[in-house]
């Protein structure tokens, strides 16, 4: 079965134009008319009060850029707000499930209402699609979609593989984004203010010592390590304790064969640790390293390999 496309299930949620039909033959003799059905007052395009706006706890994005809503701010003050927000009816007010950058917008604007379009969808539905919505917009940063990805698993007990079903993304994607959630928040807070990369942060988890993973992020910002730097400072710190990480020599990467580095720069982001490619031809050997009995069994699940069979 082909995996289902990213954000299939939005369009599906924020409605859209249905689809031309042709007409329904008219009726005989023998047939009797039907009345026609009450329109769905769920499709209509209404005007509410911003006062009658919540935004959602189970929005994933938490971080805003003052810069990109002053300017999105300055786009609706020109043509107005072109997509209504999608809500679900919550009592007396309206719950966002899509939009909350134009209601933010329109907050700054003083803006006396806006359109909505009302729609019926429980916790589970909003978050997945405001994942899959923000997700397809790239407006996550790395720490945001673990987040997301983690409320999935613990709050509504998915899998690995129903999250990666659901919002298009590979099972070691996923499994991978979660692990990100194990680091101290200081080394968090690095990660979604783009001090540290992703790549950094994965080969940082290699370290269990909390105290070493901060010596570790902190060396690779002040230094500008690389990734590939970076695991032969993770190797290092392995081996000779957190001493490692104070010492002012430089972690130098051997020069080889380009390709084989864009190789095992692939392998590194499918495992989330340090691999080594050795490759000579047609001949060689793969090295993936774990550093601990459950690192082992990760890898093991992204090979397809179940322990104890």
């Amino acid at each position: 079965m082909a995996k289902p496309a990213l954000g299939r299930g939005l369009g599906a949620l924020l409605g859209g134009n249905p689809p031309l039909t042709q007409p329904p033959p008219a009726p005989t003799v023998q047939q009797s008319v039907l009345p026609v059905p009450a329109p769905d007052n769920r499709e209509r395009v209404l005007r509410v009060t911003l006062d009658k706006i919540r935004p959602s706890a189970l929005q994933p994005r938490k971080e805003f850029s003052d810069e990109s809503l002053r300017e999105l701010a300055d786009s609706i003050r020109e043509q107005g707000i072109v997509q209504p927000l999608i809500v679900r009816a919550r009592g007396e007010f309206f719950e966002l499930i899509a939009g909350e950058r134009r209601w933010r917008a329109a907050q700054l604007l003083n803006l006396p209402e806006v359109p909505i379009i009302t729609r019926e969808a429980d916790d589970r539905s909003v978050l997945e699609l405001a994942l899959i919505e923000n997700l397809q917009r790239e407006n996550l940063n790395a720490i945001e979609e673990a987040h997301g990805y983690a409320q999935l698993a613990e709050q509504f007990q998915l899998t690995q593989e129903e999250i990666s079903a659901k919002v298009g993304r590979s099972r070691a994607v996923v499994a991978n984004a979660i692990r990100l959630l194990k680091l101290p928040e200081t080394i968090q807070k690095f990660v979604r203010e783009g001090r540290l990369s992703v790549g950094h942060a994965k080969v940082i988890l290699g370290l269990v010592d909390e105290k070493n993973q901060k010596l570790a992020a902190e060396r690779v910002i002040k230094d500008g390590l690389n990734v590939r730097q970076t695991e032969g400072l993770v190797a290092k710190l392995q081996k000779r304790g957190s001493k490692s990480a104070t010492q002012p020599e430089t972690v130098v990467t051997p020069a080889g064969d380009p390709h084989v580095a864009d190789m095992e720069a692939k392998l590194r982001e499918i495992f989330a640790t340090k691999v080594q490619l050795k490759y000579a031809q047609g001949k060689g050997s793969l090295e993936i390293s774990f550093f601990s009995d459950a690192e082992l069994e990760r890898i093991l699940q992204i090979l397809g390999v179940t322990s104890g069979e």
